[in-house]
């Protein structure tokens, strides 16, 4: 695969997702629930290696995350946490919008770049970035983020449903569990992604 002419600069985006406090930090809800953050901070360190080269090239960088409010947590999301143990109601909800839980780690949007506000996994959902994609005639995108068994694996899905070629940079993506990392690849690089890494992306970007 001639790795130079599928990302190349003048067709592909770099899309970061949620890479957030609530996600990424141990003072953000998951590390306050225990989750294993471990394999996160080089997650972080690729991604922002892939920020750097991307902006050196003139690649579009793309920030997504997740933005929760009352008025956008429905029925289900609700009830879903509640049949797990986690009643919405008795503690914090997970990144707020306008709280410190909502805030971007590791890469941070430049002034200028694009920013979607997300409300479920996949800001094919529920924002307009297919249409802001395509006014930047993009067809191809790199994808680093958390977690990578969920709202990764579902903005890859639905972009390629969107007919875009997906590029998932594996070391900048991680999951609290490695079965569930290692599971999401898999799945990923059989039915919607190529894998690749952020050394790789890099050298193609000049960086």
């Amino acid at each position: 695969m001639n790795l130079e002419h599928w990302i190349a600069p003048d067709r592909t985006a770099l899309v970061i997702v949620d890479m957030q406090v609530d996600f990424a930090s141990p003072e953000g809800l998951s590390g306050q629930w225990g989750l294993d953050l471990s394999t996160v901070p080089a997650a972080l360190t690729a991604a922002e290696r892939l920020a750097v080269s991307a902006r050196a090239a003139g690649v579009p960088v793309v920030f997504v995350g997740l933005f929760t409010t009352p008025e956008t947590d429905s029925d289900a999301w609700d009830e879903r946490m509640r049949r797990l143990g986690n009643d919405p109601e008795a503690g914090p909800a997970l990144c707020r919008a306008g709280s410190p839980g909502s805030d971007f780690v590791g890469p941070r949007p430049a002034p200028g770049e694009l920013l979607f506000r997300k409300t479920r996994y996949s800001p094919f959902w529920d924002t307009d970035i297919h249409a802001q994609l395509t006014a930047l005639e993009v067809d191809t995108l790199v994808i680093a983020g958390l977690t990578t068994e969920c709202c990764v694996a579902d903005t890859a899905k639905d972009a390629f449903n969107h007919d875009y070629h997906v590029f998932i940079a594996a070391d900048a993506c991680a999951a609290y569990e490695p079965d569930l990392h290692a599971g999401a690849l898999k799945m990923m690089a059989l039915n919607t992604a190529i894998l690749t890494d952020a050394d790789s992306v890099a050298a193609v970007w000049g960086a």
